[in-house]
């Protein structure tokens, strides 16, 4: 090493050997140690929500929140649980429940709409006025009443949508039996 440092002063080469050599006094105090500083880590856990979280997510959903939110909020109120393979599982199978009951509800709907259909038109009777008029109108009700006497269902009339009927004719009304399956049936309205 003395070859390679001939510039060197006396002083700094003995300082340089100390500091990069071992002290058999016990350990080096001018020795230094490179230290790299770690950023800091963001604690992340990925939960499952067992309740509706504002601003988080739904009921059942995935989501990676900060282990302190978990661990002093949603853990202690029981909104949620942390991931575990189990826990994975029964949400798979829960899924898969609530899409084949989706699945069953949409076919039913489709088949009861086939059924509104294919009845063909309902009469509804009214007492008459001059020309085409008629007294009073046909109601949503009155379409759903006249549909329990002849088919034998129960239909809400919330679902009937009915333009405003005050004449003689035939109409269409739309039954929302499903938020994809919209019935068509026609009503026929006679003067007595």
């Amino acid at each position: 090493m003395a070859s390679t440092l001939p510039s060197l002063s006396s002083t700094s080469y003995s300082l340089l050997t100390h500091t990069f050599t071992a002290n058999s006094n016990g350990p080096n105090k001018s020795a230094g140690f490179l230290v790299f500083a770690q950023k800091k880590t963001k604690k992340i856990r990925k939960i499952i929500l067992k309740e509706d979280v504002d601003f988080l997510g739904k009921k059942g959903s995935l989501v990676d929140v900060r282990a302190g939110f978990f661990r002093n909020f949603l853990h202690p109120s029981g909104k949620a649980s942390i991931v575990t393979p189990q826990l994975l599982k029964e949400m798979r199978v829960e899924e898969e429940r609530i899409d084949a009951e989706k699945r069953r509800v949409l076919e039913e709907a489709q088949q009861l709409a086939l059924v509104f259909e294919t009845v063909g038109a309902f009469k509804v009777k009214r007492k008459g006025g001059k020309g085409k008029q008629i007294f009073g109108s046909v109601t949503a009700q009155d379409l759903v009443d006249i549909i329990k006497a002849q088919l034998q269902r129960e239909v809400d009339k919330r679902i009937v949508e009915l333009p405003e009927i005050r004449e003689t004719g035939e109409y269409v009304a739309e039954l929302k039996l499903h938020p994809e399956v919209t019935a068509r049936v026609r009503v026929n309205v006679f003067a007595n």
